[in-house]
């Protein structure tokens, strides 16, 4: 009896929508990877942890005393990476000493300033070189890839409404996502000297990049 007075007294539900079509479409654009990092590292290890990290110092103001002249702001940002010390174990379990790592990173879109700087370092090892997309143009691709990505959701939307006998469509909701590009890595396989005589660049060859920008949704045929 209760059940049926409280079915009666519901509002009539709204029916479920019709002739609405859920679809996506990806915009992808290839750019040239304009911005290069490089990694310096340097590994001191010995008895003393005091002289351990008198060394990893040592060795990375020679660094930064070396490189500062060519910093130059967006062009080759220095900055300092990992500075760590640990105690050194043997098999047994046993300490035997110290151990640490100091780094130094020089990042920029100005790759010889970058490359030649790297080589003037005679202190730090590269173990590290990388590349990636500048936000200027990472933004810029990714306006790109947007326009692309919306070109190609209502082309579809335009298609698909026609191949099942509909004049056209209306928008209900859309969501736009970018995919973060991935930078490519140089990998080292084991520490490579960053100059064999002064000035030397270290060398690079940066790749290209795919920022893709997806638009998801449903539409109204009509």
């Amino acid at each position: 009896m209760w059940a049926t007075v409280a079915t009666m007294a519901q509002p009539g539900a709204n029916p479920p929508p019709m002739n609405v079509l859920q679809l996506s479409a990806d915009g992808s654009v290839e750019v040239q990877q304009d911005l290069l990092s490089i990694t310096l590292r340097a590994h001191k290890n010995g008895t003393d942890a005091t002289s351990v990290q008198a060394e990893l110092k040592q060795a990375l103001d020679s660094a930064l005393a070396a490189v500062r002249p060519d910093a130059k702001a967006g062009q080759m940002d220095v900055r300092t990476g990992n500075f760590n010390l640990h105690p050194r174990y043997t098999r047994d379990g046993a300490m035997n000493g110290w151990e640490g790592n100091a780094e130094l990173v020089l990042q920029g879109r100005d790759f010889p300033r970058v490359t030649q700087a790297a080589g003037r370092v005679s202190t730090l090892t590269v173990s590290n070189i990388a590349f990636a997309l500048s936000p200027e143009a990472s933004d810029k691709a990714e306006t790109e890839a947007q326009t692309l990505a919306i070109a190609a959701f209502k082309k579809k939307a335009e298609e698909l409404a026609k191949g099942f006998g509909f004049s056209g469509y209306t928008l209900r909701e859309v969501s736009v996502n970018q995919g973060s590009p991935m930078p490519k890595v140089m990998a080292m396989r084991a520490p490579m000297a960053a100059s064999a005589s002064a000035d030397a660049p270290v060398p690079v060859e940066p790749g290209k990049a795919n920022v893709v920008v997806n638009v998801n949704g449903s539409v109204q045929l009509k």
